[in-house]
């Protein structure tokens, strides 16, 4: 009877033992039954495009009383967004702010009642690119899973340029920006199989994005037609094809033998004219071919020299703003209406056309009076335009109005040269401030030596600065270069790389030569006076560089960019003169000593 009991009571020990461990079991699997699902294959999107990182939990269950935490990397307590309490809270990386936000993953999806917590992401920059983490919390469960996202820029449609080789053969280089990641370059013939280029180069922008060269030689036996093709990691892809047979065909010479033919009808034209008004003014009498026209033809021939003398101002103007549109179509350099200039240039040149026809041909007065009265409209709106340019007026040689340079003192900072990052021709003071050329230093050849730099210590990577430079000391400095380069762009390199494509911002006086601004191709500007003291102010966050003179108290012009990392001063002394460039220590602001004294 007592071994019954005995083993009854093992029996039911045994029993409460397995059912404890059920139930141990059960409560744990329940407070980690939370599971958050992600996709496993990475989301691919381009740059400026929205974005949805998918991310739901799994079984759906109502979201909207637990906490939802998107963040990158290690920055748990710095979110992307962060939901908690029933509502988006205000801790979020600052970056992100206004770009965020909890969305559905699809159109079937039922929201944060459903368990969907997916995020959606406006104006992808290529700093976007990784993971991101999907984190979700309840009182006693959580669970986190990551989104992997990759950025894609598609870069411009490929540019071809093709060069006649001596050996009968074409080089033709292919050219395309604005990529990201770096693209594969394929180059085919027209059926379509695949050639070898001669090279391929990628260079990656100040932007992050990719510049692509690549070349090869092709002759007449290769291929009729070439095309040259980049394409990124979504296989989408830009192509550009050229007919090789027709440019091997025409040569450079029947090119040429066109223009000599065209130059020298010109010519012949312009002869005959000439003549034409020189027998008319020695013998006073008009040429046989005019007997019996009627006596207006005096008014005609007045009108045509006064014509003859408004066409020479006219060309100059165009050929002036012609070359300003042409040179700075991709740069913004001051406020310049580019559309405006080329309507009033389009305009000349018809003008143009029109008066060459009136020289060959018979004389219409009407058609002259119209041709009249588009010039002088022409001129008009010419001289307008030309007078809003923020660069000077080449006929008035005039700058913009005054400028309080006090008010640009206010944002005054002390420049230094650094020592570790100046060029081995360089010499520079022991406050390194002043810096010249090595009298060993032998410059050969005639353009500026653009290498030959000495960078600022500080570095900027926000807000307004202001530094002056002396170019007049007991004599005139005529050669120099002034401005800004981003950090980590100061190792010496190819002159064609000193843009502001590759991080550089600069004006330039080249002597003789003038002025510019280091566009591609650069820019000359009609700088006059030559400016005794240069005033030089960064504004990082609007992306301007101004430059000033400060003895004629006027603004020479602005240069538009978009900075991004340090920026530092770029100095330049130039080797055309011995002359020394110095950073001066702007003297405080007048309203700042008032108020100095008045404290004390």
């Amino acid at each position: 009877m007592f071994m019954y009991l005995f083993v009854s009571i093992c029996i039911f020990t045994g029993m409460m033992s397995i059912i404890i461990a059920l139930l141990v079991n059960l409560l744990i699997e329940t407070s980690v039954s939370l599971t958050v699902v992600v996709p496993g294959d990475p989301v691919v999107a381009h740059v400026g495009s929205t974005v949805i990182l998918p991310c739901w939990i799994s079984p759906a269950e109502n979201a909207e009383a637990l906490e939802i935490r998107w963040y990158r990397h290690d920055q748990f307590s710095n979110p992307v967004l962060l939901y908690n309490h029933g509502k988006i809270q205000d801790v979020q990386e600052e970056s992100y702010r206004n770009r965020s936000s909890l969305t559905l993953r699809s159109d079937q999806a039922g929201g944060l009642k459903d368990g969907d917590v997916s995020l959606r992401l406006e104006k992808l920059t290529l700093q976007d690119e990784g993971s991101f983490h999907c984190y979700v919390s309840g009182d006693r469960e959580y669970d986190s899973q990551q989104v992997l996202l990759k950025i894609t820029a598609l870069g411009s449609t490929p540019v071809l340029f093709p060069k006649p080789l001596d050996d009968g053969r074409v080089n033709i280089s292919c050219r395309s920006s604005g990529w990201y990641p770096e693209p594969s370059v394929i180059w085919m013939c027209d059926d379509r199989s695949v050639l070898r280029p001669g090279g391929t180069s990628h260079i990656r922008g100040p932007d992050g994005m990719f510049f692509v060269q690549s070349w090869m030689a092709v002759s007449r036996s290769d291929a009729q037609l070439v095309s040259c093709s980049l394409s990124s990691r979504t296989e989408e892809f830009r192509e550009s094809r050229i007919d090789v047979q027709a440019i091997i065909s025409s040569g450079p010479w029947k090119a040429l033998f066109f223009t000599l033919l065209i130059f020298a009808l010109l010519s012949l034209g312009l002869v005959g004219f000439i003549l034409y008004r020189y027998r008319e003014r020695q013998t006073g009498k008009k040429p046989v071919g005019e007997i019996g026209r009627d006596e207006n033809m005096e008014e005609q021939r007045k009108h045509a020299d006064g014509e003859e003398e408004t066409m020479e101002k006219l060309l100059k103007d165009v050929e002036r703003d012609v070359n300003i549109h042409e040179q700075r179509k991709h740069e913004v350099v001051g406020d310049v209406n580019i559309e405006d200039s080329k309507k009033h240039a389009d305009c000349a040149e018809e003008t143009t056309e029109n008066l060459l026809k009136d020289v060959v041909g018979d004389v219409n007065i009407e058609d002259s009076k119209k041709h009249a009265d588009c010039e002088e409209e022409t001129m008009e709106k010419l001289l307008k335009d030309v007078e809003k340019l923020n660069i000077k007026d080449s006929r008035k040689h005039e700058v913009v109005g005054d400028v309080n340079i006090e008010e640009l003192r206010k944002h005054a900072v002390e420049i230094t040269i650094d020592r570790e990052r100046l060029h081995q021709d360089l010499k520079v003071s022991k406050d390194c401030k002043i810096v010249k050329a090595s009298p060993d230093y032998n410059h050969t050849g005639e353009e500026f030596p653009i290498q030959l730099c000495a960078f600022g210590a500080q570095r900027f990577t926000s807000g307004r600065h202001y530094w002056e430079v002396e170019l007049t000391q007991e004599n005139t400095k005529n050669y120099w270069l002034i401005g800004v380069v981003k950090d980590g762009n100061l190792t010496a390199r190819d002159r064609s790389t000193f843009t502001p494509f590759y991080g550089f911002w600069f004006l330039y006086s080249d002597g003789p030569r003038g002025f510019h601004i280091n566009t591609n191709p650069p820019v000359k500007l009609p700088l006059t006076p030559r400016p005794e003291r240069l005033g030089v102010l960064l504004d990082y966050d609007d992306g301007q560089l101004s430059f000033y003179n400060v003895t004629e108290r006027k603004h020479l012009l602005t240069i538009s960019s978009r900075f991004s990392g340090s920026v530092v001063p770029l100095f330049n002394p130039g080797a055309g003169d011995q002359s020394e460039l110095r950073i001066l220590d702007c003297p405080k602001p007048v309203y700042a000593q008032i108020h100095k004294d008045i404290r004390t």
